[in-house]
């Protein structure tokens, strides 16, 4: 079994910045791959950021250059550092997991595991 809980989530003026947390247990194993995806009201999810057991990072062209993924040596906690941030990025952020090990990249929608989600709000 993963668990995965988000929270950093809140409402800030276009130009700030937030640091999403994601509390991961579970085998570690099946969570090779771990990522960040958001959605928008009326639209489909999509990745915004992922990362490896290696610490390799993949990121969306839509949010390259400000937004930073990382995870803790154990991997028990995943962060999205989230800068110039804009209105078009308010929406619901999850955090995701697949055990995997082939590609790992925010193109997946695949994944096995997610969390319930942490809400962010930019005002301009």
């Amino acid at each position: 079994q993963v668990d995965l809980a988000e929270s950093g989530g809140g409402s800030v003026q276009a130009g700030g910045s937030l640091r999403l947390s994601c509390a991961a247990s579970g085998p570690t194993w099946k969570r090779h791959c771990m990522g960040w995806y958001r959605q928008f009201p009326g639209k489909e999810r999509e990745g915004v950021a992922t990362i490896t057991s290696g610490n390799t990072a993949v990121y969306a062209n839509s949010i390259k250059g400000r937004f930073t993924i990382s995870q803790d040596s154990a991997q028990n906690y995943l962060y999205l550092q989230m800068n110039t941030l804009k209105p078009e990025d308010s929406g619901m952020y999850y955090c995701a997991a697949r055990g995997g090990t082939d590609y790992c990249g925010p193109i997946r929608s695949d994944m096995d595991f997610w969390g319930k989600g942490t809400l962010v709000t930019i005002s301009s």
